[in-house]
């Protein structure tokens, strides 16, 4: 019985099947990219972090977002440049945990983050005397809290119940590792695997959307009753951007969660919408709070002309 498992630490993942022609637009493509995402995540948490007048609840919250898409972005890219550029397709089975772990983290993470954003901005919009009474340092502090060790909790015992399981097949049938890919090297009963999955992705959406539903619904109500409508213009632009953001990832979110239990899906749309998971929300999500928020946009245009530019 000893034989039965493959106790290998490599593991051979799927490749991407790509031509000698599109190696290199290939490699050009992800490493431009994860350099875009880098710059202009680093540069959205510098300028909150560098200037006092954007240490307000708003930003404060709005920081942990491009630390999260850092960590999602950083998690896939370099492993997937280095197939690319070697077509090397092992890779030990400790990394393929850690990139797994990480990568579900980004996803949890996304998801609480935009919930406490919806937060924010309702409180703002629908009690905006009572904002700087309920909004404290302290009160921001237990958000981003809670937000961080909930998805470290729930993942974590995601990961602890697969990582008890033996393993007998050493080989992915996807480009870079998560929960499911690693769960189908499993030998035994993965029923408590699946309902626990199940559970927590199933816990995480109605109470994301439960809230986003329940705080734009508030906050369409009180920009109709609102007299003013520079205010009423300014929180609907608020609302839209950030529902194309959550509505962004939910879609590419839910449908790879929902592949993986579908098996007439295409190999090649479930590789794709998982990979555009890991992509497209980490490179629009700056442009959408940075460039479209004023407060921001003013401060990287001032850091630009007083430190970049020659005198």
């Amino acid at each position: 019985m000893g034989n039965l498992y493959n106790i290998s630490s490599v593991l051979v993942l799927d490749r991407f099947n790509l031509s000698s022609e599109t190696v290199f637009p290939a490699f050009l493509f992800a490493t431009l990219g994860y350099m875009i995402i880098l710059f202009c995540n680093l540069i959205l948490i510098l300028t909150i972090v560098l200037n006092k007048s954007l240490h307000q609840p708003m930003y404060l919250i709005l920081l942990n977002l491009p630390i999260n898409d850092l960590i999602g972005s950083s998690a896939l890219f370099p492993q997937v440049i280095k197939e690319i550029l070697t077509n090397n397709r092992t890779m030990q089975y400790s990394a393929c945990v850690v990139q797994a772990f990480f990568i579900h983290i980004y996803a949890g993470g996304t998801v609480f983050i935009l919930t406490a954003m919806a937060y924010d901005r309702y409180i703002a919009i629908c009690y905006p005397l009572k904002y700087n009474t309920i909004m404290t340092n302290a009160h921001i502090m237990r958000l981003i809290t809670v937000l961080w060790m909930s998805s470290l909790v729930l993942i974590g015992v995601l990961f602890f119940l697969l990582l008890r399981l033996p393993r007998c097949r050493s080989e992915l049938t996807h480009p870079y590792c998560d929960n499911p890919s690693l769960l189908s090297l499993v030998c035994a009963d993965t029923t408590t695997n699946n309902i626990y999955g199940l559970f927590i992705s199933a816990l995480s959406q109605v109470i994301a959307n439960g809230m986003i539903l329940f705080t734009y619904l508030q906050i369409l109500v009180a920009c109709f009753r609102s007299k003013r409508s520079d205010t009423k213009a300014k929180a609907l632009q608020t609302c839209a951007t950030h529902l194309i953001v959550f509505l962004l990832l939910e879609c590419l979110g839910l449908f790879t969660i929902i592949s993986y239990r579908i098996n007439n899906v295409s190999p090649h749309l479930r590789r794709f919408m998982g990979v555009s998971t890991l992509i497209f929300p980490p490179a629009v999500n700056p442009i959408i709070y940075g460039l479209k928020t004023k407060e921001i946009r003013e401060k990287i245009v001032h850091f630009y002309r007083n430190k970049i530019r020659p005198s």
